[in-house]
């Protein structure tokens, strides 16, 4: 058992900020979504600021004892030296955590830079919070660890910390395998905590708490290390303190692969139908690094996006027939014995969503890139009866695929004068975060019907021209959820509850596009209010 509880008590909610007001707003927050939560002391900017909030923290916990008898407070103020904030030296540190202890924080986290240099090499001579953390940090790369743990008096402390910097998937399954080894006594560390840092360790520190990790961090707010996702992710999207051995493993791999919407899709799937089951995004930049990890994660099946879709075919036991022909793969099967078996339901997304807007058969269309998602697109619209045009920014992909469905290559500087029943964008040319950029320039939509693959954000610059000129579009969105129903489904054998699905990603589309559109309005409200 976690030293610190069992179940949402080892989500550890992470409040840090600059000032005192803000630090006590995420904790006003933090305490209506967890029970543990971390007091970064180092991220406020100065001695008067740490004073005021531990003020207002020791007069809060005084009034609402009987209402947080269950939450845990863990104070840390990690010095520059270890990777934190904090610019003062030892006795300075030891000082707020002394009077972190008095607020009414029961936890501290010393890190091994300091213990090493305390009388002793002991911190039960001070009066900070009784119970110590001991956390060691390596930004660069993932230590030896059983050399790393080989601390002076880690005996003396009640958890172990390590956070470390994975960069590759093997790394970040190598600090799994040591929560998993201290869980079941097979480690001379019994508490520990198991912390992979960066985008690559994220499927990993989501699934750490199953492994026997005592505690799992996400901040409030700010992120404190690289690759975090919010505390309402952790909590509700993943669900990580929920997660066990006989949970069912889905992903996504790709690079870049923190944009996709996937695993809100599919989870929101999972939570509808009470399944067992969580889908993780997967930075992966080198297959082979992925695929040895997929015993070690449990993984049952994966989605398979940019830029890998075409490498994996080289991996598989088995692809269906209409992969094989397209020449690309958006969506993998594990089998029991770990066999990998291929299929695409891009494919589907695209007669799903132009279908509604068109009759394909005899329709002239444009596919702009000829990547795995282009291949699925040519097939797609081949089989319909449509006539394919392939235009890239590499003449010669985009001549094998036209010979591959029977159809033309066309160069860039002749869709200025050559019209299309539709265009279609197949290229991550104006995907977020790069929002602003199009494709293809207003001059060369000559057609009645715009489609992008993109769906985030929901009204690229691309549908943004189109319908500019008042040509009709069709969003990614629409491709988007019509290729990951089928995913479920073929995963799951059982019907995909897709009003959920929608909703949810609609929801999380328009609420990211308001965002953005408020924005500016803040900033010029902040602008007007500065002193001239």
């Amino acid at each position: 058992m976690s030293p610190f509880g069992n179940g949402l008590a080892r989500l550890c909610a992470v409040a840090a900020a600059s000032s005192a007001t803000d630090m006590a707003a995420q904790v006003r927050s933090a305490l209506h979504q967890a029970l543990t939560i971390e007091l970064r002391l180092d991220w406020l900017t100065s001695d008067a600021q740490r004073a005021r909030f531990l003020g207002w923290l020791q007069r809060t916990t005084r009034a609402r004892r009987k209402l947080l008898p269950r939450v845990t407070f863990l104070a840390t103020c990690r010095r520059k030296g270890a990777g934190g904030l904090f610019p003062g030296d030892i006795e300075a540190q030891l000082f707020w955590l002394i009077k972190a202890r008095e607020a009414g924080c029961q936890w501290c986290d010393i890190e091994i830079e300091t213990l090493r240099e305390l009388p002793d090499q002991s911190a039960r001579e001070y009066p900070v919070p009784p119970h110590v953390m001991l956390s060691l940090h390596d930004f660069e790369r993932t230590p030896l660890l059983h050399r790393a743990v080989r601390t002076p008096a880690h005996g003396e402390v009640d958890v172990v910390k390590i956070a470390a910097a994975a960069h590759t998937i093997a790394d970040s399954i190598r600090l799994l395998d040591f929560a998993r080894r201290s869980n079941t006594g097979r480690s001379k560390t019994r508490n520990c905590i198991a912390s992979p840092m960066g985008e690559i360790g994220l499927p990993a520190r989501i699934l750490s708490l199953r492994e026997g990790s005592a505690l799992t961090y996400a901040p409030i707010a700010n992120a404190t290390a690289p690759g975090q996702v919010s505390f309402h992710e952790m909590k509700h999207l993943y669900r990580a303190h929920k997660l066990d051995r006989h949970t069912q493993v889905y992903g996504v791999i790709g690079n870049p692969v923190g944009h996709s919407l996937s695993p809100l899709l599919h989870n929101s799937a999972f939570v509808a139908r009470k399944q067992n089951a969580v889908y993780l995004p997967f930075l992966v930049e080198d297959l082979r690094d992925f695929l040895k990890a997929i015993p070690e994660f449990g993984i049952r099946g994966f989605s398979v996006t940019i830029p890998h879709k075409q490498n994996i075919l080289k991996h598989l036991n088995r692809c269906d027939a209409l992969a094989a022909d397209i020449g690309a793969v958006n969506t993998v099967t594990v089998a029991r014995d770990g066999s990998l078996s291929g299929s695409n339901t891009d494919y589907v997304g695209v007669l799903r969503s132009l279908e509604k807007k068109l009759t394909l058969a005899k329709s002239r269309v444009l596919i702009f890139g000829a990547g795995g998602s282009a291949r699925a697109a040519a097939f797609a619209l081949a089989r319909a009866g449509a006539s394919v045009a392939i235009c890239a920014r590499r003449p010669a992909a985009a001549k094998e695929l036209a010979r591959a469905v029977g159809g033309e290559s066309i160069p860039r500087r002749a869709l200025r004068t050559e019209t299309f029943d539709a265009i279609l964008n197949s290229t991550p040319i104006g995907m977020h975060p790069a929002a602003a950029i199009s494709p293809l320039a207003a001059s060369e939509l000559n057609c009645r019907i715009v489609m992008d693959l993109i769906y985030r954000p929901e009204q690229t610059r691309l549908l943004q021209l189109a319908r500019s000129k008042g040509i009709a579009t069709v969003s990614g969105v629409e491709m988007f959820l019509a290729q990951g129903i089928a995913q479920y489904e073929l995963w799951m054998s059982r019907r995909a509850p897709e009003s959920i699905m929608r909703r949810a990603i609609l929801q999380a589309l328009r609420s990211e596009s308001q965002h953005k559109q408020r924005q500016p309005q803040r900033a010029r409200a902040k602008k007007s209010r500065s002193p001239r």
